[in-house]
């Protein structure tokens, strides 16, 4: 899961894989693949990052 922070300030953690698209316009529209959308504080490159720290975490061996 990674961490998102909705406008209102709310922290929330969101399954990376059920990510469809993630747009700036201007603010970060994340939708998953239910068709939920969350606008979040986080930038575009700041979710992408987040995402990849995750599948790093996941499928590195220790």
């Amino acid at each position: 899961m990674i961490e998102v922070t909705k406008l209102s300030g709310q922290k929330i953690l969101v399954n990376p894989d059920l990510l469809e698209m993630v747009e700036e316009t201007p603010d970060t529209v994340v939708t998953l693949t239910t068709g939920k959308k969350i606008i979040v504080k986080e930038s575009r490159q700041e979710i992408k990052n987040l995402v990849k720290s995750y599948r790093r975490d996941i499928f590195v061996a220790p």
